[in-house]
């Protein structure tokens, strides 16, 4: 069975975290050997991340996305490479568009995320997790705690370079619908999208 890359994508309270664990449990049951992994990672550099996300002051945008890329860069040595050698299918919840986009969103020049980020895999597979920006909203309003990124005028800068990104092996996903509902969607999108998809074919980020 051949290895797949699939990514998932979103502004914050958009629902990437619970329908990548619903699909990493579809293909499960489909007779995938599947990884499920996420970014920021549990590593030492990815809780360092979580830990100025969580504090009244964070580092410069530069400095905070390189911190990113840093964490990415052990994430792909030590997990999403060897997965994919090993003909797994690898399932993240966030990876390199998040830090491009959010980047743009902070002021950071588009050329330079392109060029932290470029030599890490591409993925075969990314599907955006896009509600109407007002469910993001709602569910925002119902966490207990927040973090530096998701402020409402900042998640709506968010929302909006999502929205605008396109890409062939791109597929946005309104996750604003029952939950279940919304999974099966993504397991139908992956299912028709997967055959003609290879990380050979896909142009850089």
């Amino acid at each position: 069975m051949n290895s797949h890359f699939i990514v998932f994508e979103g502004p914050d309270a958009s629902g990437t975290t619970r329908q990548s664990e619903f699909l990493a449990e579809r293909m499960q049951k489909e007779g995938y050997d599947v990884i499920l992994t996420s970014e920021p990672t549990d590593g030492p550099i990815g809780s360092e991340i979580r830990s100025f996300l969580n504090a009244d002051t964070m580092p410069p945008p530069d400095a905070l996305q390189l911190l990113f890329t840093a964490d990415r860069a052990q994430h792909v040595k030590e997990c999403i490479e060897p997965a994919l050698q090993s003909g797994k299918v690898v399932i993240s919840d966030r990876y390199a568009l998040s830090t491009f986009l959010y980047g743009k969103v902070l002021g950071l020049d588009e050329q330079w995320l392109k060029d932290i980020n470029r030599t890490f895999p591409v993925p075969d597979l990314t599907l955006i997790t896009l509600p109407p920006f007002e469910i993001c909203k709602e569910r925002l309003a119902k966490r207990e705690k927040t973090d530096s990124f998701e402020t409402l005028e900042f998640q709506k800068k968010v929302y909006e370079e999502y929205q605008k990104h396109t890409d062939p092996t791109t597929i946005v996903v309104d996750t604003s619908a029952e939950k279940d509902v919304v999974a099966e969607e993504a397991w139908q999108a992956v299912r028709k999208h997967f055959g003609p998809i290879s990380r050979e074919s896909i142009a850089t980020l």
